[in-house]
């Protein structure tokens, strides 16, 4: 599976026929058959997608503290240091993949036909420093966003970013209770009671932004906030963010929710470069399957990025991995130095006899 969705095969009969011919290579994977694309297509339908939850798991406990130690310095900020609420930020969200048939629950309709489509959602946490998932959930696309959040428990002391689909006063009070800090995009439509108010303004008489602290009432629930509402000028608009930490600066507060960004860019970079077009099976085990095969893929992929010392980019690391995926060479040693080979070899060809009989003495 992981051939396949590395090699970007469409087909199992893509995938088959890939195997065979590299079958004087498969020796060393401990593979002594040719599977076929028959057998593959069954144990798509009845091997579980826990075992590859499993698998994932089992890397990311294996490398995960390596990845938060290797993580690439911020260019022109080296001599920053990680803030402590850095260092336990997470972040939440979903998204949605589109699926060829209505085989999981879908939302919304095609704009041209009108029928409704299947859709798969991959609810995901992930750690900041860490850069890959590091809680999964599969469900219909239907399901909504913050189903995901009454699972979440965090180490206290923990920062957890997201979007304004979360909104959840039970949820964010069991977050307070359990020591974590929350950074939410406010919806505008929540009502609540003003319990202080204090405007700041620029010099020039202009509001910058207004910090309140404000309280949530649903029945016999209450739930503390402070609500911070920043105007941008060159936007002319302004953002409101919630947070249940009352210690927080502005800017602190504004640079976490600026983060959440990062796994929207996990997003993009899972769907350009590991994409999830063609599924290898119709059954919604068999899609579950070869989404976590593409999430051990990305895993892995970051892992061997993380361990070449030259900054590459993420779909320079996919590209060559997948056209030197069967060759017996160093591959971290050659993305170090690309041009070492051809270089000894042009400094060879360069050279004439007599200067070669001298190098061999």
């Amino acid at each position: 599976m992981l051939y396949g969705v590395l090699k970007h095969f469409d087909s199992l009969r893509e995938l088959e026929i890939g195997m065979q011919a590299e079958a004087h290579k498969l020796h060393h994977l401990g593979i002594d058959y040719m599977v076929r694309r028959s057998t593959l297509s069954e144990v798509n339908k009845r091997r579980p997608q826990e075992f590859f939850a499993n698998v994932y798991s089992y890397l990311l406990s294996k490398y995960g503290q390596f990845l938060a130690y290797s993580r690439p310095k911020r260019k022109g900020k080296d001599e920053i240091k990680v803030k402590d609420w850095e260092r336990l930020l997470y972040m939440m969200d979903s998204t949605t993949i589109s699926l060829f048939d209505n085989i999981l629950k879908g939302v919304g309709r095609h704009p041209k036909s009108g029928k409704k489509k299947g859709g798969m959602k991959v609810h995901t946490v992930m750690k900041y420093l860490v850069g890959v998932p590091m809680v999964v959930q599969l469900t219909s696309a239907a399901k909504h966003d913050h189903y995901l959040l009454k699972d979440v428990h965090l180490p206290k002391d923990s920062t957890l970013a997201m979007d304004r689909a979360y909104i959840d006063y039970a949820q964010f009070q069991r977050l307070t209770d359990e020591g974590v800090c929350y950074v939410t995009k406010m919806k505008k439509n929540l009502k609540y009671k003003v319990l202080e108010s204090v405007t700041y303004v620029n010099p020039n008489g202009l509001v910058e932004y207004q910090d309140q602290k404000v309280l949530f009432e649903k029945g016999d629930l209450k739930h503390e906030s402070i609500r911070i509402e920043i105007w941008y000028r060159d936007k002319k608009q302004s953002v409101v963010l919630l947070t249940n930490n009352f210690e927080l600066t502005l800017e602190d507060v504004e640079e976490i929710y600026k983060r959440r960004w990062a796994i929207e860019s996990l997003y993009k970079q899972l769907k350009q470069n590991i994409p999830l077009h063609f599924f290898y099976g119709d059954s919604i085990n068999a899609i579950q399957v070869q989404t976590w095969v593409v999430l051990i893929a990305n895993l892995l992929c970051t892992i061997i990025n993380r361990k070449i010392k030259r900054q590459c980019a993420f779909s320079q690391i996919v590209t060559m991995i997948r056209l030197m995926l069967m060759y017996y060479v160093d591959f971290t040693g050659f993305m170090e130095d690309p041009e070492r080979v051809w270089n000894e070899i042009s400094s060879t060809c360069d050279k004439t006899p007599l200067e070669k009989e001298e190098k061999q003495e």
